[in-house]
């Protein structure tokens, strides 16, 4: 069997016998010997039996949730290629040609694209104004610039991809966010993705649809931000980082006066604290990095498996050692500064610009200490090269 046409249902009786026939007329016309399959996500309303009579095959889905039916449906679908759309006659089944012809041409995932950019198209009425003029381009956006997808429809809910392409993505995610993760991680492992211009028509239904605006774009922003923690984590801690050390290194020397403006003692406290954090959000990005990649999240990477071969628990946790006792080092001047003193007031302009450095190193070191724990407790020393 080639192809599988696959919809999730929950009660969708009013609409899953027309879309069950123009899937029937689109394998026909496709010239493909194929099977109409149903994941039903527990209807209530008979479109099991619906889809039973009419020759599609349903296979039950406990777990509630877009994804679980989804997923669920492609592990049980016996055709070499998966088309999936939703069964409320938004898509039209029967214009599946397009989508067999790249999945033969060596495609791994065939997105269909609604949006003008793409050369779709979306009859009046068929799309909110907030998903076709905010939800979808600004989703879209991002999507192609975190992962570097060259899809102009991020979320199109009718798309193909082969069975073994589904295999290797190893989706996991089980409500609407599931549409994002199969593109995120076809991007990210280097599949090939082409595009198929659609019509979005409005869908067949009376009652609202289950999708929730809001929380489910959130959602989608929310997994696309935890799959990119460069753009999350690693590219504002850098920012951060060296904006704090510039600013750090200059006023350790004394204040600066810009256009009559006084920069010193508070200044240098906010640089500090701009080190700490975006150090810390660097090696939150690490962390992130590494426990994605070692569940399976995200693909091996040969630039982090050569940091992992360089990188060991001992080295960083003598890195850490090493900064933790340069800060207590400069404390330590300031306490001597102070016995000498006899414990008395001392120079603030004079003192307070080493207990500072030195408390940022102590911070520095500490946190180098923790993480490297950390990495090596995540298993960063099991030669991930030779991991699936």
């Amino acid at each position: 069997m080639e192809v599988t046409i696959l919809m999730p249902c929950l009660n969708e009786a009013e609409t899953l016998a027309d879309c069950i026939a123009a899937a029937q007329r689109g394998l026909a016309a496709a010239g493909v010997e194929g099977e109409i399959l149903i994941a039903d996500n527990g209807s209530t309303d008979g479109s099991q039996d619906i889809a039973r009579k009419l020759g599609a095959r349903v296979v039950n889905v406990p777990e509630k949730g877009y994804g679980n039916a989804l997923r669920t449906g492609m592990e049980a679908a016996h055709g070499r290629f998966l088309i999936m759309g939703d069964s409320d006659l938004s898509y039209d089944f029967g214009e599946i040609k397009p989508f067999v012809e790249k999945l033969r041409a060596g495609a791994d995932l065939v997105m269909g694209c609604r949006m003008p950019a793409g050369g779709g198209k979306i009859i009046p009425g068929a799309m909110p104004w907030k998903h076709r003029w905010i939800g979808n381009p600004a989703l879209t956006f991002i999507g192609r610039l975190l992962f570097r997808c060259p899809a102009h429809d991020f979320h199109c809910g009718l798309r193909a991809l082969s069975k073994e392409a589904f295999l290797k993505l190893d989706l996991r995610t089980t409500g609407m966010e599931f549409a994002s993760e199969m593109v995120i991680k076809a991007s990210l492992r280097g599949l090939l993705i082409e595009e198929v211009p659609i019509t979005l028509h409005k869908d067949g239904r009376s009652r609202p649809p289950h999708l929730r605006s809001w929380r489910d774009g959130w959602r989608h922003l929310r997994f696309m931000l935890l799959f990119s923690p460069r753009w999350l984590l690693l590219y504002p801690g850098l920012v951060m980082l060296v904006t704090g050390v510039g600013f750090f290194a200059r006023l350790m020397i004394g204040p600066i006066a810009v256009k009559g403006v006084n920069f010193d003692l508070n200044t240098l406290e906010i640089a500090s604290l701009l080190v700490q954090f975006g150090y810390q959000m660097i090696l939150l990005a690490g962390f992130v990095r590494i426990f994605a990649y070692t569940r399976g999240f995200l693909p091996p990477n040969h630039s982090l498996s050569k940091a992992f071969s360089f990188f060991t628990l001992e080295k960083g946790l003598l890195s850490g050692l090493a900064i933790l006792l340069a800060g207590l080092g400069l404390i330590s001047l300031t306490l001597l500064d102070w016995a000498t003193a006899g414990f008395g007031n001392l120079d603030p302009l004079a003192n307070t610009r080493p207990v500072i450095a030195g408390r940022t190193l102590v911070s520095l070191g500490l946190q180098t200490l923790i993480f490297s724990l950390v990495f090596s407790y995540l298993g960063i020393d099991e030669k991930p090269s030779k991991r699936r």
